[in-house]
């Protein structure tokens, strides 16, 4: 449904006539109607701009979950041996 709107009154007041012509007037004012885009420029940028915020948070806390589920396999045992091996060789 394309909706209309009359650039020079107030939204809650406004409503539709048709003219002679065919075409849509203002029932205040007597102007042409202007259609009103489904997207406007400024909507989009918006959107671009709040994903641009939230998307790095979201992508944080799936990685934050996915750490949490499925836990990186530590093996500090060896990291302990290692460190005494390379002691020996150094000495």
């Amino acid at each position: 449904m394309v909706r209309y709107y009359c650039p020079y009154c107030n939204p809650k007041y406004q409503f539709q006539k048709q003219s002679l012509k065919g075409n849509l007037i203002c029932g205040l004012c007597g102007e042409d109607l202007v259609k009103k885009p489904f997207i406007r420029l400024n909507q989009i940028i918006a959107l671009v701009a709040a994903s641009s915020f939230l998307l790095p948070l979201i992508y944080t806390f799936i990685f934050l979950i996915k750490n949490q589920i499925n836990t990186p396999n530590k093996n500090y045992q060896a990291n302990g041996i290692l460190i005494i091996i390379i002691k020996e060789k150094i000495s």
